[in-house]
């Protein structure tokens, strides 16, 4: 086969990916143990109002609902809620509403991804479309959804809601995008990083902005808020990109190359695309515009990753990304909710280690 990458040349490549070296500094430490710690009590009244209004008296709806929240998941999108409200000095209950909110809108578009994606696995497990199909998937994911717009409105915060509901209309535009853009290989790296700000930033963004919002903070701080949330969440989906085709991905007992099988256009194939030959490109072609994968093309895949510096590039620009977040949090003075807010985006990079 060609294109075949020794390990000399790719940094170690194997059947199950590259792993890619990151920075002593970022590796070191790199932990959400710090945010965990801060926010505990806090999320577990986030959970319990979680499986308090995944409740109806349509048996569907729960039983679904408790599919979603038994399979896990970091839920890092509802602790930014709680960590920045409480960076920013807010000390009453309605940032968990909102951090409720948070959750309900990302399990829902987790719900409508897999519909779209045709996924059959979602962390490890057979996803809710697989087991109930894709109507009943899209439906509770409409009824989360709506969930998340109650909760908001408990809190009184106007700017609040505005905020979380201009999110869920760019998020929608994201996944539109992203259908638009699926198995083009004809994707530009500017294209793809629109996908993922609408896509996965904007709710980070959210998440992150609405605890300034509900502290009644200045608008240097909303914004300050905004900008970290939002970098953070470009540099989280990037290094899920290079997860999807690491060795990294197999250590942590998941599936190599689910987004290679789906087809899906992420950063490491635009790049090995476009830094490709004449030949490469026809193989991309083949796999992802024309679905026709053959044993071995996962592996060919990698090796042209490898080949090319595709994963290495896309952990660089996850670095950026972090980099910029941690730059729009120093306007805040120190403190422990600030230092593991930091750590997230660490934590967040150093995931491809």
């Amino acid at each position: 086969m060609f294109w075949h990458v020794n390990d000399k040349d790719s940094g170690g490549v194997n059947s199950l990916g590259v792993v890619v070296p990151l920075s002593a500094a970022e590796s070191k430490d790199a932990s959400l143990s710090p945010l965990l710690a801060l926010v505990a009590s806090d999320m577990e009244k986030v959970n319990a109002q979680i499986l308090s209004h995944a409740q109806s008296h349509v048996e569907l709806i729960p039983e679904l609902a408790q599919h979603l929240i038994d399979s896990g998941g970091k839920r890092l999108r509802p602790m930014l809620t709680i960590a920045a409200a409480r960076l920013c000095g807010y000390e009453g209950n309605h940032h968990i509403d909102l951090a409720t909110a948070v959750e309900f809108m990302h399990t829902a578009t987790l719900l409508h991804d897999d519909v779209v994606d045709e996924s059959d696995l979602r962390r490890g497990r057979r996803t809710a479309r697989l087991i109930w199909g894709n109507q009943a998937s899209v439906l509770v994911g409409d009824y989360l959804l709506g969930q998340a717009f109650r909760i908001m409105v408990t809190t009184g915060s106007l700017p609040a809601l505005k905020v979380l509901a201009e999110a869920a209309s760019i998020i929608a535009e994201g996944e539109v995008m992203q259908l638009a853009a699926a198995h083009n290989t004809s994707t530009t790296e500017d294209a793809y990083l629109k996908v993922i700000n609408a896509k996965t930033a904007a709710l980070f963004s959210a998440a992150a902005e609405v605890g300034a919002l509900i502290a009644g903070r200045n608008d240097a701080e909303r914004e300050a808020l905004e900008s970290y949330g939002r970098n953070l969440g470009v540099a989280f989906q990037l290094v899920d990109d290079a997860l999807d085709y690491s060795g990294k991905q197999a250590q942590l007992g998941k599936s190599v190359g689910d987004d290679f099988r789906e087809g899906k256009i992420t950063l490491p194939v635009v790049l090995s695309y476009r830094r490709g030959d004449t030949e490469q490109r026809k193989f991309w072609k083949r796999v992802m515009e024309d679905g026709d994968q053959r044993d071995g093309d996962l592996e060919t895949a990698i090796g042209l990753m490898a080949q090319h510096g595709a994963l290495e590039a896309t952990i660089e620009r996850a670095r950026h990304y972090g980099a910029i977040a941690r730059d729009a949090m120093e306007i805040f003075p120190e403190s422990d909710h600030k230092s593991a807010l930091v750590d997230a985006i660490r934590f967040s990079v150093a995931r491809a280690h």
